[in-house]
This record gives structure tokens, C-alpha cells and sequence, in this order.
């Protein structure tokens, strides 16, 4: 059995922006390359280039404007140190800055844990967004929305269509919900026959499975992300400093 291990190619890109802002190349204040030009640098696909400044942005390494680009803030405190997450990610990227399908999206009996998450009674029905994300036509990711129906309701959540802008703005700009924290909980297992179906991975191939409940500044739970993650095309990081 191997042991070797390559990064995912957006932690390539992540380690190699980072290693230019230390260099000097972008420096603090600087616009970084448009996502056009980094395709073409990296020689990646778009959304590998997406995720790469997603990282790169919640980490504070940039911040992006809406209508200007990514500029570069420079080293952040805990720049040595790698976190991924992708819940987050699944909530603050445009749907169609991602390239996959959407898989479904309407009224679904919830399952015991959301359920349980979301305070609903047992028997209670929920609305499921589900996408299949996808990378140089790899499937890379399974990601499941579940909100209550009162909260999707008025929302283009259920359209057939990706939409034009992540999943915290729309629901910020149709339902003013505003997202205060979230508690997220990742576990290993095998996948469901339809997981693996949809993943084009061996039912025995293991996955990360990474369940986020996020909650409004009244802790009242607005909406659960369930992430399911083949085990060989992924790898999570987290850094925290010490009190």
C-alpha cells in the first residue's frame, strides 16, 4: 500500500498564492489576478481556482470586493498553519462558480438527525437543495442544504437553476436571515449505495461525512449542511491558537 500523498490541486494553488505573497510578488495591498488569468497560470480549472481563494479568504490571507477582485491583505496571524472548511464554502461560494449538477431540490420527508437539528417534529417534511460538485469532471463533493419550509419558502431555492450568488446572501436577501455561528461535527464511514453512485466511488471506499447546524443571533437552528467527502480526494485542516 502507498502512503505517498498529493494535495488537492486547490491546496496547490493556496500554498502557491500564499508563497507569492510572502515573496513579494502580490504585495499587501496589491489586486491579485483576475480568476481568468489564475486559470490560466495554474492551468486549473475555474473552480479549483474558486475554492483556492475561498481558502485563501477565510484564512484572511485576501478580500474580495464585489465588482473590483481579490486584493491581498498579506500574512494573517495563523498564516503557517492550514484550515479548510468546506461547509462554509457550500454556503458562501455562487452556485455557479461551481460546476456540478443539481441532483434535487423540493419538499423531503427529514431524516431523524435534521430532525433533531433543526427542532422539527418527528414525521415533519423539510426542503433539500442537494448538488453533486465537481472538479475537471471528477465528483468531489455531495452537498445536501436542509431548511425548514417556512424559510425556504419565498426563496428560488427550489429552481432548477444554480444560482447567481451564494446560499447565506439569497437567504439574507429573501428571508433576512443572517447567519451567527454554526456547529460542525465530521465523521468517517461508508457510504449509502446512492452516495457512492452519485460520487462514483466503491461502496466500501471510505467518506468524510461533515454535518453543520447554522444558527441566528437567537440560537434558534435556520438550516443544516450535510457534506459527504470521498476519503481519497480530500484532506480537512484547522488551526486555533491557544488561550
Amino acid at each position: 500500500m502507498s502512503f505517498d500523498y498529493a494535495p488537492p490541486k486547490y491546496a496547490q494553488v493556496v500554498a502557491e498564492i500564499r508563497r507569492r505573497i510572502e515573496a513579494g510578488k502580490y504585495p499587501p495591498g496589491s489586486l491579485l489576478p483576475s480568476e481568468h488569468q489564475l486559470v490560466a497560470d495554474f492551468r486549473v480549472s475555474r473552480p479549483t481556482i474558486v475554492k483556492a481563494l475561498s481558502s485563501l479568504r477565510q484564512d484572511g490571507w485576501i478580500d474580495t470586493q464585489q465588482g473590483k477582485g481579490s486584493f491581498v491583505r498579506g500574512r494573517p496571524a495563523l498564516a503557517g498553519a492550514e484550515r479548510t472548511r468546506p461547509a462554509e464554502s457550500a454556503l458562501e461560494v455562487f452556485e455557479t462558480a461551481l460546476s456540478g449538477e443539481l441532483v434535487q431540490a423540493g419538499v423531503k420527508l427529514a431524516p431523524a438527525y435534521v430532525r433533531t437539528l433543526l427542532g422539527l417534529e418527528p414525521g415533519a417534511q423539510a426542503f433539500l437543495r442537494q448538488r453533486v460538485l465537481s472538479d475537471e469532471g471528477t465528483p468531489v463533493e455531495l452537498a445536501s442544504l436542509w431548511l425548514p419550509l417556512e424559510l425556504a419558502a419565498g426563496t428560488d431555492l427550489a429552481s432548477p437553476e444554480l444560482l447567481g450568488e451564494s446560499i447565506r446572501h439569497h437567504l439574507q436577501g429573501r428571508k433576512k436571515i443572517r447567519l451567527d455561528h454554526a456547529v460542525e461535527r465530521i465523521s468517517a464511514r461508508k457510504p449509502t449505495g446512492e452516495e457512492a453512485g452519485l460520487l462514483q466511488v466503491a461502496a466500501d471506499i471510505p467518506v468524510l461525512n461533515v454535518i453543520v447546524t447554522a444558527y441566528d443571533a437567537t440560537a434558534r437552528p435556520v438550516l443544516v449542511t450535510d457534506l459527504v467527502l470521498p476519503g481519497d480526494r480530500h484532506e480537512i485542516h484547522d488551526a486555533y491558537p491557544f488561550a
